[in-house]
């Protein structure tokens, strides 16, 4: 992608970009709605990447172009947010101005090339927003800490662009070490890198989704409800994951449908997700995977944001003997993950999983075999 983006830039404005940057995008192995509810997940960043290139541009005017569509988006960032993709761009200049990285009149030429497919559920976005921020920064020839980085590319998805995120997706991009899946705890932001020996398949349904178009926001405001309601039984209560597993019953008690659904999906799910990397510690994948199955199905039926194509896609994998398999994202379409043991087992998971997505849509999915990969890294240009 570095290649792309760096002849995208060249095309577009007719010089050489100054600095370039990637992140890449993520699959979450398991811990899902839990990051906005204060809790731990459990991502690991994936080979497909985002990489930004950069240069000066006008005072106060930012001129972005990707490959998506090779048209030139214009704007004055500090007065105007541009729609679909450049509003994250947008969203990183000002944050990076927030923080004194630019100065109020900067201007920049920025030219985006990606491998991670949109809407997929392997957070296109934050790959977006945390290389947009590591290369603005190099170009103003500030140090910014990748912890800084996290944080500047989530207010800009956040507070700008307007999707009520965790800071799951901007960690992991900024944060990852190869061979690892990171533990986060949300609440906290403490992050303890965990051994991944495992092989995955990412399956994407082509199910696309954008997350402020689906019910997401309205999880997140279901969410915040059913904490309010708990708060009134346990009031020094901050987060929905922080209720204690023990007390599930009370928990029921309390809430009306669908909040109850929805919290007990969060806080099972915060269960699984810490026990599950002691597991990976352990080297235990067999237990590790009957987690991804369990969580699937708390996703399906107690938060429903799957959809029958992920449904699809686990069923068959557990027939075919996967060690586990579930939904990865936000839902509502895009990818699911499938662990499984060997190389030899990817091919013949792969034909069974084709075969019956054939059979349901006429159509394969795009099965993708995956390693734990690196973070953010500046690009030469």
């Amino acid at each position: 992608m570095r290649q792309q983006a760096i002849a995208l830039f060249r095309a577009s404005f007719g010089t050489r970009p100054r600095a370039a940057a990637s992140a890449p995008g993520r699959v979450n192995l398991i811990g899902e709605h839990t990051d906005y509810n204060g809790g731990p997940v459990l991502p690991v960043a994936i080979g497909a990447r985002t990489t930004v290139a950069v240069g000066p541009g006008a005072p106060e005017v930012l001129e972005a172009v990707s490959t998506i569509d090779g048209r030139i988006v214009r704007v004055r960032w500090r007065d105007e947010l541009p729609s679909g993709w450049a509003a994250y761009v947008a969203g990183v200049l000002r944050e990076l101005w927030a923080h004194e990285v630019l100065p109020p009149d900067a201007g920049a030429r920025v030219a985006i090339a990606s491998d991670v497919p949109i809407g997929a559920g392997l957070s296109s976005s934050a790959a977006l927003t945390v290389a947009a921020a590591r290369a603005l920064s190099l170009l103003a020839g500030q140090r910014v800490a990748p912890r800084q980085i996290a944080g500047i590319a989530y207010r800009a998805e956040h507070n700008h662009v307007g999707v009520r995120c965790g800071v799951m997706d901007q960690t992991i991009a900024a944060l990852a070490t190869a061979g690892h899946a990171l533990l986060i705890e949300c609440a906290s932001l403490v992050t303890q890198a965990i051994p991944f020996r495992g092989r995955l398949l990412v399956v994407d349904t082509g199910v696309r989704h954008e997350l402020a178009a689906t019910p997401y926001n309205e999880r997140v405001a279901e969410c915040r409800a059913a904490l309010l309601r708990l708060k009134v039984e346990l009031p020094e209560l901050l987060w929905l994951t922080a209720w204690p597993a023990a007390w599930v019953g009370r928990l029921k008690r309390a809430l009306p449908q669908p909040l109850r659904n929805r919290a007990l999906h969060v806080v099972g799910e915060a269960t699984r997700t810490r026990f599950a990397a002691q597991l990976l510690r352990r080297s235990q994948l067999t237990r590790f995977g009957r987690l991804l199955y369990e969580s699937h199905e708390s996703c399906r039926r107690l938060y429903e944001c799957s959809a029958p194509e992920l449904d699809l896609v686990v069923t068959t994998a557990k027939r075919a003997g996967a060690l586990g398999a579930r939904m990865t994202g936000a839902g509502w379409g895009g990818s699911a993950i499938v662990l499984v043991r060997s190389r030899p087992e990817e091919g013949r998971l792969t034909a069974a999983i084709c075969r019956s997505f054939r059979r349901a849509y006429g159509r394969d999915p795009d099965i993708t075999p995956v390693r734990a990969g690196r973070g953010a890294r500046r690009e030469p240009v």
